[in-house]
């Protein structure tokens, strides 16, 4: 199996190209900033996205996992904080560069049978749980979902699942040291739910550990 992982340079994405190599898929990992076998792509630059559909050219991809994000705005005051420009870039990385990524590579998860795509998003997505702060983030993750979803419907005509998921509270320069689980743990849980993705759970938002979550 061929699997893109955007942001595969570090925390989650790093873990789970990892574990799918070692487990003898064929990994296609991205960074904006390259090392070693990583493929440059900047998910908010159309044109980079572009160059990563001609670096692939022809080969199928049976899952793309549109891991790449940002949080900028944690601990930003209410009164002083959350400035424009913030809200753009978060917003040209968590949604726009999700949107951009899947286009540009439909080409390739149309030449696979069976393609599957799963976008990372949040707990903090969920109207559900609004305890406050973090506007930017959580409006961004939500947006993330509410794009899976709408893309779930428009491909399940071309038999292409859509699945976005929760990666849990997880310990990573994002999520920080007090957080409830290791990166290990997130990888192998997201690892799993996306083997199990198939179309007749296509459009759902699922935590790391397979529970559905409430949107």
């Amino acid at each position: 199996m061929h699997i893109v992982i955007t942001g595969a340079n570090r925390g989650i994405g790093h873990a789970m190209a990892e574990r799918a190599r070692a487990a003898g898929h064929q990994v296609t990992g991205t960074a904006r900033e390259p090392v070693d076998d990583l493929v440059a792509l900047d998910v908010t630059d159309p044109v980079s996205c572009g160059a990563l559909a001609e670096h692939l050219q022809d080969h199928p991809v049976d899952l793309l996992v549109c891991n790449a994000g940002i949080y900028p705005d944690k601990g930003q005051p209410l009164e002083t904080g959350y400035p424009a420009a913030m809200w753009a870039e978060s917003f040209a990385t968590n949604v726009t560069g999700v949107f951009l990524c899947i286009q540009s590579l439909l080409p390739n998860l149309r030449a696979a049978q069976g393609a599957k795509i799963a976008i990372i998003s949040s707990q903090m997505a969920s109207h559900t749980l609004a305890p406050g702060g973090s506007y930017i983030y959580r409006a961004s993750k939500a947006a993330a979902l509410n794009l899976g979803r709408n893309l779930a419907a428009d491909l399940a005509p071309e038999g292409i699942a859509v699945g976005i998921y929760h990666p849990g509270w997880v310990r990573t320069d994002m999520g920080g040291d007090a957080a409830e689980i290791s990166v290990d743990e997130a990888a192998d849980g997201l690892l799993a739910r996306f083997a199990a993705l198939d179309m007749a759970a296509t459009g759902c938002f699922q935590t790391w550990d397979g529970r559905d979550h409430p949107y």
